[in-house]
């Protein structure tokens, strides 16, 4: 398990052209999740790259990227987002072919399937590309209701006021005023309508509506009460979207049982990781994009057998950009002098930690306006401080000792006692915009 796992831009799309490239968002072209920015199929790719080493390689699932996927020897992909009922499948034929079922157990159905028809005399990669936990959370009928007897405590800075943190109070991504009754929460939701609730054959609606109708009972009775509906919407929250990822963790254990039944666990690398971290409820947040730790932070789990030690844990700073690389390494694959993350495989997983490993990562994300408000920014982090620096809409710089404040909530920046701190993360910063020639950083950098 790598404990200390960051992004490099905390937004879907981009964080997959991050690991198909082993490069930040400026040098790959996938800056947000607009549909008019399209991905360069035609660069360099890690499935290109291994593919040329006689590696067989597939992506099964959500894909996210507008142009079709290239350097693939299958693939078949969720349009857009994808829905979670009978969900739509573009195939190579670039045919979209409907699938009947829950979109986690059709991706595992199709990925399986690949894998028992795969040509057993060459080595394989596969990314299963799954859609949940992805809002807006829909679980499969037979986990509804599985957290329905749970209290989820509050996180202790739900109620932040965003005191000195301009973005923060100016973003729209709140569960008090951003998440919807309807799409989000299910509460009076007309079945009949096209969209993702019209997906749900006669079975599941029935299902659907038997389980919210409940939960409208409970809505009516704290909607007039503003402190009793946002806690409500919270719980409501956490119910439906760990319903969601139960769906994925048994067809997680569905894939692993597979490698397990067929011997290739024995000799088979396997990855969970995900595109970026996400707020649950952390100041009163639903959503991911700012560089604060809950989206920049993103899960890493890794098994190799007979080379990574069962229970080794990892507390340095690993990036995004690092999953190519290393991925590259263990493969046997000389990896591209201009892919800018670097090979942990030796440096961190199966050996004793290289002293001379990264000691800070650079972030940086540019959606804005919309969705939810959050401007462009990047910035510094190291192992107990962070600095950011905001710009488009507005300049300003946010510091944090996150060893002081886990939570970030106190604004260190211009603060008396944190002059020569403030000097060295900015130099820190400089350093990483360049060496990641990130050009427009720099300019706004050296501007002042």
């Amino acid at each position: 398990i790598l404990k200390n796992t960051f992004v490099t831009n905390s937004i879907c799309a981009p964080s997959r052209a991050v690991l198909l490239t082993g490069k930040y968002s400026h040098l790959n072209g996938l800056k947000d999740n607009s549909p008019k920015r399209k991905f360069d199929g035609a660069q360099q790719q890690i499935q290109k790259l291994l593919s040329a080493n006689n590696y067989q390689t597939a992506w099964v699932g959500k894909w996210h990227l507008v142009t079709l996927p290239q350097g693939f020897d299958y693939w078949t992909i969720l349009p857009d987002q994808g829905h979670y009922y009978q969900p739509d499948f573009i195939n190579m034929k670039n045919d979209t072919v409907r699938h009947q079922g829950y979109v986690t157990n059709v991706i595992s159905d199709l990925s399986l399937g690949w894998l028992d028809k795969r040509d057993t005399t060459k080595p394989f990669f596969m990314v299963i590309g799954e859609k949940a936990t992805h809002r807006n959370w829909m679980p499969s009928v037979e986990d509804l209701g599985a957290f329905e007897n749970v209290e989820f405590p509050m996180p202790e800075n739900f109620y932040d006021d965003y005191k000195n943190r301009r973005a923060a109070f100016e973003q729209d991504m709140t569960v008090d005023k951003t998440m919807t009754i309807g799409d989000d929460l299910k509460i009076g939701v007309d079945y009949s309508k096209p969209g993702m609730f019209g997906r749900l054959n006669t079975a599941e609606k029935a299902a659907y509506k038997k389980y919210y109708d409940q939960a409208e009972i409970e809505y009516n009775k704290v909607k007039n009460d503003s402190a009793a509906l946002v806690k409500w919407k919270y719980q409501r929250y956490l119910k439906d979207y760990l319903s969601t990822a139960k769906g994925l963790d048994r067809n997680i254990g569905r894939i692993l049982k597979y490698l397990d039944s067929t011997g290739l666990a024995k000799n088979t690398i396997v990855v969970y990781t995900s595109d970026q971290g996400f707020y649950m409820g952390e100041h009163g947040w639903f959503d991911k994009r700012f560089m604060y730790e809950e989206s920049l932070r993103t899960p890493f789990v890794i098994k190799y057998p007979g080379k990574i030690k069962p229970n080794t844990r990892v507390e340095d700073m690993v990036v995004n950009i690092d999953f190519t690389p290393t991925l590259l390494d263990m493969a046997g694959v000389n990896i591209p002098t201009d892919i800018q993350g670097k090979s942990f495989a030796s440096r961190l997983l199966t050996s004793k930690t290289d002293k001379n490993w990264r000691k800070s990562m650079y972030y940086h994300y540019y959606e804005y306006p919309q969705p939810h408000k959050v401007p462009a920014h990047f910035g510094v982090r190291t192992s107990r401080y962070k600095l950011i620096r905001f710009y488009g809409p507005f300049d300003a710089w946010e510091l944090y000792d996150l060893e002081k404040d886990k939570t970030e909530m106190n604004n260190l920046f211009g603060k008396a006692g944190y002059e020569k701190i403030t000097t060295e993360l900015k130099v820190e910063l400089l350093k990483l915009v360049k060496e990641y020639k990130d050009v427009e950083a720099e300019k706004i950098l050296l501007k002042n």
